[in-house]
């Protein structure tokens, strides 16, 4: 999946000589498992609220970096950094107000059962925390993630998410399941379907003499390729994770922080409350924080146990950070914009759909929405190369999104919260526009 947008330097894409040169002393300084996107790969230099600036000053609307939660170099969130960095940058094992004020403030955002915070500086370290954490307190070592998925680069987190490619050895204690998949599904219940797969997945891990620890899942299902509604459909999946003695996990690293439109977090659109939840990528607008939020009692025994110590995880200038991050989407009403505007988005792509039979499904919430292309609606045969194809497209036109799903067929789209109806519309002109001329229809 993650190879289909990725540039391929054996074929001329009209690279120019100052980026062939460079992409040359990347291969030869970093080494070759980094991957470039776009067949013509995009050098940026500047950012500024939904816009990446290459070196001759060209504007790109960037609609798939959500670690620019509030857009790029947001003044805010900028001066929050210098201020701090300027004053004190030290570690958790000394008392600092500002660590507090920002937990508190975060915490804040979570039901109340959800009151213990713990910080690290990326999402693979807080499903890592995770992980340790639920088979502390459940003495089991099973996990349960979707047959896409992604949770991290650490050696835990890359051995559940199969999303990372076939060389990717799941851990053996792993069990995957289909995602929640309404589109392709026979009509079931998608909710009951899915928490008949984590059963099945538990009495697997039972005939192996596994108990299991937890069931992870990103509430978007990005990499799987973007599954929201219908609102609800994972309380059935929790309750029978629970009912077999383990936790049920939120990774909100991508969904989180208001990007499904209306609510702060994906897990608050099916009506449950986790026991953990995970946190990341937006969680500092591009500084690098993230957190693990648990109920008391699920941390209890793991803090009893364990000494835990993140020399960067919530260190004051990462606190300040995170504080005027949750400021701007407060003050600015990001979660209701993206509310606002993802519904304008998708009812334009919707309306593409009606003239463009490619399009075989357009599903999402707020800023997050995953657009599944065909070649034939009936049989839904996935249209991968014409993916590929079309999100190249829209990168000469200088709109950036990408490409998700088992058969990387399923446009991925998004962008900042800071994004606007003006800049929907200069989107859904550029896919208009290339799909009339590459695909038909119109």
């Amino acid at each position: 999946m993650s190879m289909i947008n990725a540039y391929d330097a054996g074929e001329d894409a009209g690279v120019a000589l100052r980026e062939k040169e460079m992409i040359a002393r990347r291969q030869r300084l970093l080494g070759p498992a980094y991957r470039l996107f776009y067949a013509n790969p995009v050098h940026v230099v500047r950012g500024e609220g939904v816009w990446l600036y290459d070196p001759d000053g060209r504007a790109y609307l960037d609609m798939y970096n959500n670690v620019a939660s509030v857009g790029h170099g947001h003044p805010h969130v900028v001066a929050a950094l210098s201020r701090q960095a300027a004053i004190l940058n030290t570690h958790t094992r000394y008392l600092h107000d500002t660590i507090l004020d920002y937990a508190e403030k975060l915490l804040g955002y979570f039901p109340a059962e959800l009151s213990n915070v713990m910080f690290t500086c990326t999402g693979s370290e807080a499903n890592d925390l995770a992980l340790r954490v639920a088979k502390t307190h459940t003495g089991g070592t099973g996990v349960i993630v979707t047959r896409l998925a992604y949770h991290g680069t650490t050696a835990a987190t890359a051995e559940l998410s199969p999303s990372l490619g076939r060389s990717m050895t799941l851990g053996e204690h792993a069990r995957t399941v289909p995602a929640p998949d309404a589109y392709r599904g026979n009509g079931g219940d998608v909710g009951e379907v899915f928490a008949r797969h984590v059963r099945a997945a538990v009495a697997d891990m039972a005939a192996s003499g596994i108990r299991p620890a937890a069931l992870l899942v990103d509430t978007i299902f990005s990499s799987d390729g973007v599954y929201a509604d219908p609102p609800g459909f994972l309380a059935p999946a929790a309750a029978a994770i629970r009912e077999a003695g383990g936790l049920f996990i939120a990774d909100e690293v991508q969904p989180g922080f208001g990007r499904t439109g209306g609510q702060m977090w994906g897990f608050e659109r099916h009506g449950l409350v986790p026991d953990i939840v995970t946190l990341g990528k937006p969680m500092g607008n591009g500084h690098p924080v993230a957190g693990m939020v648990a109920r008391p009692d699920v941390l209890a025994e793991f803090g009893q146990r364990t000494r835990y110590f993140n020399t960067f995880g919530g260190n004051p200038v990462s606190a300040a950070v995170g504080m005027a991050v949750l400021e701007v989407i407060e003050e600015e009403g990001l979660v209701e914009n993206a509310r606002r505007v993802g519904d304008y988005l998708r009812d334009g792509l919707q309306a593409l759909a009606q003239r463009y039979p490619v399009i075989g499904d357009v599903r999402g919430a707020g800023h997050f929405i995953g657009v599944e292309l065909v070649r034939d609606r009936p049989t839904k045969e996935p249209a991968t190369e014409e993916t590929a194809r079309l999100v190249n497209a829209l990168r000469e036109r200088r709109i950036l999104i990408s490409a998700t799903g088992p058969a990387a067929n399923i446009l991925k789209i998004r962008p900042p919260l800071v994004f606007s109806t003006g800049n929907a519309d200069l989107f859904l002109s550029a896919m208009d526009d290339i799909l009339r001329a590459e695909m038909g229809g119109g």
